[in-house]
């Protein structure tokens, strides 16, 4: 025999544990010599196999709710007809793995067509490989091990919810409170190590983290319980999660009481391990309670079924002294699921026999050549139809003790769902529940309406917890180490700008506006921080911010504080906290104060807005003359005198000082408007006169980064600044163009001597050290705008949750002051500091005024196609009624009230003529007026009356 063991070692692992398997199943069976095929139709009778441990919290529960189930089965005629199922059960023994699953083949020497079991998820990776070569369906109530799921065991059916759900809902809760950070005790097994990588990955997708585990070996003892709780309490993170077995989880928890890791501050939460060992054994000791209180667990939910309802007041009877080996206990929710999974194979099996299949069983050739010896490997019988009863199994769906009972495709049970319990006192209390597709919320997932097409999702919820050290405040969820070991806090060395960070010379001692900050920020948070500052710097020259940083990612420093300014390259080393001063790049270049002149009065409009100016005035006394001239004697006369009047009409109209009657509507409507537009000028160039007269003007050759960057000129920065890398990789200015700087006054000297003599055009820094460098230095100044948005923050380890508290504690010295009360101390504000040469922002450029200029102008074309219409009008009717013809110009040119008289004296003449044409008709008139005839002196007479 042990020669066959070593050859099985030295094969793959799969096929050893199944060669082994087989090695004991034959050794311990009834060998047979019927090698021939097993042919039936419906039997009477068919045979059901269960492996679970009898004496564990859900072992013992299973064997009274699964001999209960086929009970039923066999006494309900609208199932499996006239066929019985037969059970065999075999006791897994926790406490040896191996020899359980020895025990526990021991049933398959009859013709078995499924298995219930096993109890855990370690015996069922080894039995179903057993089950694939016997092709044997394998259908667990309680094996959770959501690898198990794999295409590797196409026939393990998982009965129950898988481990992949139940971290779902962990990792909901711990989002729920805000903690990052968790720490995992399991048991080092494929059931813990499974179920702890599950919850990793869902602990990832909520943006949390596992930051230790702490694995226990299945044998585990109080010692190492202990040494594993040692080192656990030496973490940050007071979140603990504890996947476990019930059999130990009851004395980590004890273990931790006695090391006062249940105190306030720490947060334990029990996979379902707990809720399963408070409902089978309701009689804990008070030792017991006392080691669980404020302990969170969860519990598969079930709804409230009528077949529940039956099965639970069952119960008692079930497990009444005499029926059960280990007296009265409770259900439990393995228990209903393992009801259930007897029903289930119990309609599989009906629909097996309902499409004409038969249980039959074959030899397997393939193990023909072990037919030597005694062990028989070729009696070994396989279950020819096995697959078609997995199918079923698969495709059953029905309504159980635990509710709807139906596969998803990827073997999973539909509607998983957890309920979240609060262990208070001698009892517990159902918080809320977890659902896959509604998450938390305080109303059942059976009784949760869907939220309406096109609204939010439901907000998660749960009610009020008490936890561990009878507090309902929620736990910070983190604490500083507890080994004894002070914050390393890393402190840039300064050599300039002493006002933001120094150090006391002879100590370790620091001050300056940063520190001052972080001391505020730390005695704001509501627990003590021990820490050191740990200088940083050879104290020559300013150390690169980069390499301090890089530092906590080593781990030789737990924070820095300094002028750190927070960049996007630098959050992916560290955290940093919320931003305590605003500090954007700028650009400092020498400025001269721009002094008044006798030509001042011009400096309020641009060249082109004068030139605009003045031809609008010109224009509106044309447009006026025009509009006038015809109506109006003030704008006749000789051409000089007219001339003069529209220039005196145009300029007059500057001060509302003209004198001129307007008479016409039209030119009444242009001057209003015109008026307007000079109301509008004179108001703004007055305003912009009284600014240049009275502000302080400054010039600069450089009007901000836009002209620096397109010219030549050098560019000095600090060196070790992010400066260097933004210019060069944001802005694209070559590296060539840029002049490292050591201090303030290479700064002031850079800056003097300018381009010509080595020196620099301008100087790019942050905006809280130029306004320092400003303070002392009027002849430079800041010109343009702050081009950059950034802030300085305090650095931390990624995740840490150190960063958030204080962030936390900067908002609230920002809210009452205190930032304001330390910025005022150490920095002061500068008389100096000039926001850049505003000639070019004072001045009135053209585009401000076009609008006024527009509306003006289209009042004069408007009133002179107007008047040019009324004109021809005129003109045509004076042509037609006069004898005498002028040209169009002429006719413009003439005063309209002597054209008027002009054209009355032509219809009275008209008029004339008329009536002695018609005398002309009757008689010949003589030169004196006398007509010819006899009859003629009566007319004669009247006509010269």
């Amino acid at each position: 025999m042990g020669a066959y063991i070593v050859l099985f070692v030295d094969s793959t692992m799969n096929m050893f544990w199944l060669l082994v398997s087989m090695l004991f199943y034959h050794g311990l069976c009834i060998s047979t010599s019927n090698t021939s095929v097993n042919v039936s139709t419906i039997p009477s009778v068919v045979k059901v196999g269960a492996i679970f441990s009898f004496n564990s919290s859900v072992g013992k529960v299973a064997k009274v709710a699964i001999e209960a189930a086929i009970k039923d089965v066999n006494d309900d005629h609208t199932i499996l007809n006239r066929t019985k199922l037969k059970l065999a059960e075999q006791d897994s023994k926790l406490d040896n793995e191996f020899l359980g699953i020895v025990e526990a083949l021991r049933f398959m020497e009859n013709e078995t067509v499924a298995i219930i079991g096993p109890q855990r998820s370690v015996m069922a990776h080894i039995i179903s490989h057993i089950a694939n070569e016997l092709r044997v369906p394998l259908l667990s109530f309680a094996a959770t091990d959501p690898t198990l799921n794999s295409l590797q065991f196409p026939y393990f059916v998982r009965t129950t919810q898988s481990d992949l759900f139940k971290m779902a809902a962990v990792a909901e809760i711990v989002a729920y409170y805000e903690w990052r950070d968790v720490i995992a005790i399991y048991i080092d097994d494929d059931h813990g190590r499974n179920g702890i990588a599950a919850l990793g990955d869902m602990l990832a997708e909520k943006r949390c983290k596992i930051s230790y585990k702490a694995p226990m070996s299945p044998d585990l003892g109080r010692v190492e319980i202990t040494n594993a709780l040692v080192k656990v309490a030496l973490m940050e993170s007071r979140i603990i999660i504890l996947h476990i077995y019930d059999s130990s989880g009851v004395e980590v928890l004890d273990a931790a009481r006695d090391m006062q890791m249940m105190r306030s501050g720490y947060v334990w939460i029990a996979t379902d391990w707990l809720s399963t060992l408070l409902d089978t054994d309701s009689s804990l000791n008070s030792s017991v309670i006392d080691s669980i209180q404020g302990v969170l667990t969860l519990r598969m939910y079930t709804p409230e079924t009528n077949l529940k309802k039956k099965l639970v007041s069952r119960w008692s009877n079930l497990t009444a002294a005499g029926n059960t080996d280990n007296g009265p206990f409770g259900l439990n929710t393995y228990g209903l699921y393992a009801y259930d999974t007897v029903w289930l194979l119990a309609h599989a099996l009906d629909t097996f026999f309902s499409q004409g299949k038969n249980i039959s069983f074959s030899t397997d050739k393939g193990l023909s050549d072990f037919s030597e010896g005694n062990l028989r490997f070729n009696a070994m019988s396989v279950f020819d139809e096995g697959l078609a009863l997995l199918q079923n199994i698969l495709n059953v769906s029905m309504s159980g003790v635990t509710g709807q009972v139906k596969f998803t495709p990827d073997g999973n049970l539909i509607h998983p769902s957890y309920e979240v319990i609060n262990v208070i006192g001698t009892g517990s209390r159902t918080i809320g529940y977890w659902s896959n597709s509604s998450g938390l919320s305080v109303v059942p997932p059976d009784k949760l309406k869907a939220p309406a097409s096109g609204s939010s999702s439901i907000q998660p919820s749960l009610f009020d917890v008490i936890w561990p050290g009878q507090t309902t405040q929620k736990p910070r969820g983190w604490e500083l180490s507890s080994n004894g070991r002070q914050l390393r806090v890393g402190v840039p060395i300064r050599v300039s700008y002493r006002e933001f960070v120094s150090r006391v010379e002879g100590s370790d001692m620091f001050g300056g506006y940063c520190i001052d900050v972080f001391n505020a920020a730390k005695d704001a948070l509501p627990y003590p921080v021990p820490y050191k500052f740990v200088p940083f710097g050879d104290g020559h020259t300013n150390p690169i911010n980069q390499d301090l940083l890089h530092r906590i990612t080593t781990g030789e420093f737990d924070a820095v504080v300094g002028d750190i300014t927070i960049t996007t390259n630098r959050t992916k080393m560290v955290d940093f906290t919320q931003p305590y001063i605003e500090s954007g790049l700028v650009v400092v270049a020498p400025v001269w104060k721009l002094n008044s002149s006798a030509w001042a009065f011009l400096r309020p409009f641009t060249p082109l807005m004068w030139c605009v100016t003045g031809i609008s005035f010109l224009l509106v006394g044309v447009v006026v003359w025009i509009l006038e001239r015809r109506t109006n004697d003030e704008f006749r006369g000789p051409p000089r005198k007219q001339f003069v009047t529209i220039i005196w009409f145009s300029f007059s109209t500057l001060f509302f000082s003209h004198r001129e009657r307007i008479s016409s509507t039209l030119g009444r409507l242009v001057l209003i408007i015109w008026l307007f537009v000079v109301l509008i000028l004179n108001s703004s160039y007055i305003a912009s006169l009284t600014s240049i007269l009275t502000v302080e003007q400054l010039s600069s050759p450089v009007k901000g980064i836009e002209s620096l960057i397109s010219s030549n000129d050098p560019i000095g920065y600090l060196r070790g600044s992010f400066a260097e890398n933004y210019l060069t990789q944001e802005l694209n200015v070559h590296k060539n163009r840029l002049v490292p700087l050591n201090s303030p006054n290479e700064y002031e000297k850079a800056l003097r001597d300018g381009p010509r003599k080595g020196g620099v055009a301008a100087v790019i820094d942050e905006r809280a050290y130029m306004e320092l460098f400003l303070s002392t230095r009027c002849e430079f100044g800041i010109v343009g705008q702050e081009f950059t948005k950034m802030g300085w923050g305090f650095a931390f380890p990624r995740d840490s949750p150190l960063a958030i508290d204080m962030s936390t504690a900067i908002l609230k010295l920002s809210e009452n002051g205190g930032l304001q009360r330390i910025h005022d101390k150490w920095l002061t504000g500068s008389a100096c500091s000039s926001e850049g040469a505003k000639q070019d922002v004072d001045r009135l450029p053209l585009k401000s005024f076009w609008g006024l200029f527009l509306l003006c102008g289209s009042a004069f074309f408007l009133a002179l196609l107007l008047y040019l219409i009324k004109m021809v009008r005129q003109y045509m009717r004076h042509s037609d009624g006069s004898s005498s013809k002028k040209s169009f110009f002429s006719f413009v040119k003439e005063k309209e009230e002597d054209a008027d008289k002009m054209q009355e004296e032509a219809g009275k003449n008209g008029a004339k003529r008329r009536r002695n044409d018609q005398r002309v008709s009757n008689g010949r008139v003589h030169e004196d007026g006398n007509l010819e005839g006899p009859n003629n002196r009566g007319v004669y007479a009247g006509y010269e009356a």
